[in-house]
């Protein structure tokens, strides 16, 4: 029987083909670049986010590895503990320990590519009341691995946890793990909004985009939800010939954030592993070039440091 193959909006394909690959590393070989820039650290606040159980946080670990918490659940996002991705070590360190994260009540997973479903590092993190939150056709491999509570979820489908609702919503990439799975699971980003809102209380609802390349599914979550916090890759992208497909560009990264209209963006998927030719500082000077060039407000572009924790509103 014929494995079920996905497929992205409009179905953009991301392949390359081998002459292409050898295109890139010809080019590679002749760039000259300064990867001296490391994400500094930020001591976390490791108290605070053992007791904090009505605040939302964001805490950055590093690339798209977070911390959130949400309606009292302690959520992570695609767990990459790894102290290197292939021959590739990491340029920093996570921003919290692996074993100084708070007892799990989710992990959110993405999509299957290793920079983003690390196994090692989600055996470590795995309670007894941790939900694995991941897209269709991923449940039966990690079923394989031996985690027993995992949840399939396609596009714009969702599911209530405690207080909070979880949807899982598009985004343009693919994925492989090993030579025969390719694009046999689905790949997208999560919402996070309130189960239910009781009178007079404010909705505060996240976003976080996992890995994607620039599309028009981002006006469409824009439509459906009222984002407050976006989490959006600015990373990856360099040469841009070979990427554009599947990872935006610093400057499409503020589109998408202008598409989702969320209030405040934070951009992740960036100096943690060399995974293309750009550099940490290359893609928060683009970033910071076009904020000012699009005239959005300073305080819209919240830059983390690998264990700093936002606590949404600022004010509190």
């Amino acid at each position: 029987m014929a494995k079920k193959r996905y497929t992205n909006i409009d179905n953009i394909n991301t392949d390359r083909s081998l002459k292409q690959f050898r295109q890139w590393r010809e080019e590679r070989r002749r760039k000259k670049k300064d990867y001296s820039y490391i994400i500094p650290n930020s001591p976390p606040q490791l108290d605070f986010l053992r007791e904090n159980k009505t605040e939302l946080t964001v805490t950055w670990i590093g690339h798209a590895t977070f911390l959130l918490q949400y309606k009292g659940l302690n959520i992570v996002t695609d767990p990459v503990w790894a102290g290197r991705m292939g021959f590739q070590r990491r340029l920093g360190t996570p921003g919290i320990p692996i074993r100084d994260v708070p007892e799990l009540d989710v992990i959110l997973i993405s999509h299957s590519h290793y920079d983003h479903m690390h196994i090692s590092s989600i055996r470590k993190l795995y309670g007894a009341n941790t939900q694995l939150i991941v897209p269709i056709g991923l449940a039966r491999k990690l079923r394989r691995k031996g985690f027993k509570r995992v949840q399939e979820l396609s596009w714009w489908e969702h599911l209530e946890i405690g207080d909070a609702k979880i949807s899982f919503v598009p985004t343009q990439h693919w994925t492989r793990r090993t030579l025969f799975d390719m694009n046999t699971s689905h790949w997208g980003g999560y919402v996070l909004e309130p189960a239910r809102v009781n009178e007079g209380e404010q909705a505060q609802v996240l976003y976080f985009a996992g890995d994607s390349g620039y599309f028009r599914g981002f006006e469409e979550i824009g439509k459906r939800y009222n984002i407050d916090i976006a989490l959006l890759p600015i990373g990856a992208y360099e040469p841009e010939w070979f990427m554009t497909s599947q990872h935006t560009t610093p400057e499409e990264a503020l589109q998408a954030f202008l598409d989702v209209k969320a209030k405040l963006m934070i951009p992740m998927h960036y100096g943690t592993f060399r995974l293309a030719d750009d550099t940490a500082r290359e893609a928060l000077d683009r970033l910071e070039e076009d904020r000012k060039r699009r005239g959005i407000a300073e305080e819209a572009v919240k830059v983390l440091l690998h264990g700093e924790t936002l606590r949404y509103p600022e004010s509190q």
